[in-house]
C-alpha cells in the first residue's frame, strides 16, 4: 500500500506531538545541557518533522490527490505547530 502524501503530512505531525510529549516527561534530563543543545533538540525533534509535514501537505495539494481535507489539515497543523516552535526556540532566553 502506498502512502498519500497527506497521510505522511498527519504522520509527521503525530511523530512531532509525540516528541513534544517525550521531551515533556524527560524534562529533567535536559536540566544539565547547555541551551544550545537544547535548541538542536527542540529543532530536531519539534520543528522538523512539523515542516516536513507542511510541504508533504502542500505538496499533496500540487499534487491533486484525492483527499483535499486530509491534505489541508496536515498543511494547518504542522504550520501553528512548526511556527510556534520556531518562535519558542528563537525567543527563548
Amino acid at each position: 500500500m502506498k502512502l498519500s502524501l497527506a497521510t505522511a503530512s498527519l504522520i509527521l505531525f503525530g511523530v512531532s506531538v509525540m516528541f513534544l510529549i517525550l521531551l515533556t516527561f524527560f524534562e529533567v534530563a535536559l536540566l544539565g545541557m547547555s541551551p544550545e543543545a537544547e535548541r538542536v533538540i527542540s529543532l530536531s525533534g519539534l520543528f522538523l518533522p512539523a515542516a516536513m509535514g507542511a510541504v508533504f501537505g502542500v505538496m499533496s495539494l500540487l499534487r491533486r490527490e484525492r483527499r483535499v481535507w486530509l491534505a489541508v489539515t496536515g498543511v494547518v497543523l504542522n504550520t501553528l505547530f512548526a511556527l510556534f516552535h520556531l518562535m519558542v526556540i528563537l525567543f527563548a532566553g
